[in-house]
């Protein structure tokens, strides 16, 4: 049998380089024949094109907006004007998130990779919303690193710091976000060395800085491994984590009282209960009763992508557009007295809120004039603050 050739020098991995994507080559062939024929036209027009989505995944009623970043970088010397929504923010059916206006040739080659930067954190910055809000306080730590391709991961664990999880486990995702990466310990630890003397390694070697965690379930049941590593650990034993496999799991809320009233009993009502392993938002609200933390991980990092599409609305100053879009450029709006929101043609200058009469302001803003970046590069900390704000104040999506 033939010997596979081995891959080119730069394919030793299955992803686009930086270069790739910006030059417009990770793109659907239609938009380059599409090119090929307005230039042979001499067409080149002015266009506006807004970025919207018309419905959410699994009837969500509001998305969180994230990937802006990525989307500045893209259009980065590109000769257009660009407004979006602040990275972050909550947005709604129908509301354009981003809009580019310029010449078309200037940017249509970079549809596909502007919506897949978009549709992708988004629709993962929004479950880490809804986790953060189901947890009800708790913590809730990405732990999906491992569950997609490792070139993509640090995107992956952005957008669901941004989205509201505490912190994310995989070293190079936390250094692209300015904070420091958590875990507790790998169960391969405690294969190779042992339930005790896995917990006492760590305590012995890992930095004081960073909380001791004791597995539980490797071997034993729960409540005595619990048990164990707090006599173990004493007062140095901050939480005990549950990863129990789904095979043993049965009454899994029993599993947790059990242990939390365990602890109590002997002594250890200090010690917090960190849960992890196939959890979801529903999952999440059914455990906390007794959990204190959770890690999150394929829920998370296999979001549902938001159906974002991009459509000219506007070309050489007039409105155009496809059967069932709104033509023209649009006012995003919202009323901070009475929290209305809407949309309205750009034509028309923004006044009143049609509710409560109050000024309304625009949500949109620059971030691209020109070619020359202007805004759309905010640490991920502040983006974080800014989201959970806006989630905050937005309808409780658990709601019926």
């Amino acid at each position: 049998m033939r010997r596979p050739k081995p891959p080119e020098p730069g394919r030793e991995f299955h992803v686009a380089s930086p270069e790739e994507i910006r030059s417009g080559r990770v793109t659907d062939v239609y938009f380059l024949r599409g090119q090929q024929i307005l230039e042979d036209e001499g067409e080149n027009p002015e266009v506006v094109a807004e970025i919207r989505a018309s419905s959410f995944p699994d009837d969500w009623p509001w998305a969180v907006f994230a990937g802006l970043e990525e989307a500045v970088n893209l259009l980065d010397g590109r000769d257009v004007r660009v407004a979006a929504l602040p990275e972050g923010s909550v947005f709604y059916p129908e509301e354009p998130v981003l809009t580019i206006a310029g010449r078309y040739l200037e940017f249509g080659i970079l549809e596909t990779a502007l919506l897949g930067v978009l549709c992708q954190a988004s629709g993962i910055a929004t479950r880490a919303a809804r986790c953060r809000l189901a947890a009800e306080g708790r913590p809730v730590y990405s732990f999906g690193a491992r569950r997609m391709h490792p070139a993509i991961a640090p995107m992956i664990e952005r957008a669901a710091y941004v989205g509201g999880c505490e912190g994310v486990a995989a070293v190079a995702s936390a250094e692209l976000i300015g904070i420091t990466p958590v875990g507790t310990m790998a169960h391969a630890l405690i294969l190779i060395l042992g339930e005790e003397r896995a917990w006492k390694g760590f305590d012995r070697v890992v930095d004081r800085r960073v909380p001791r965690v004791a597995l539980i379930d490797t071997f034993s049941d729960e409540k005595f491994g619990a048990l164990r590593a707090a006599q173990a650990l004493g007062d140095r034993l901050a939480a005990v984590r549950l990863d129990t496999p789904g095979s043993r799991r049965g009454d899994f809320l029993a599993i947790l009282r059990e242990v939390r009233w365990e602890l109590d009993e002997h002594g250890f009502a200090g010690v917090k209960l960190f849960v992890s392993g196939g959890l979801d938002e529903d999952r999440l609200r059914e455990l906390n009763r007794y959990a204190d933390a959770y890690g999150v991980g394929t829920w998370i990092s296999s979001g549902p992508v938001v159906d974002f599409s991009l459509d000219i609305v506007e070309v050489s100053g007039a409105p155009r557009s496809k059967r069932g879009k709104l033509s023209g450029r649009k006012h995003l709006w919202a009323c901070d007295n009475c929290g209305a929101r809407g949309i309205a043609p750009a034509t028309t200058k923004l006044g009143k809120c049609p509710t409560c009469e109050a000024r309304v302001r625009s949500l949109q803003e620059a971030v691209v004039a020109r070619g020359k970046v202007t805004g759309g590069r905010v640490p991920a900390p502040e983006i974080r603050r800014f989201c959970i704000e806006e989630v905050n104040a937005s309808r409780d999506p658990f709601l019926e």
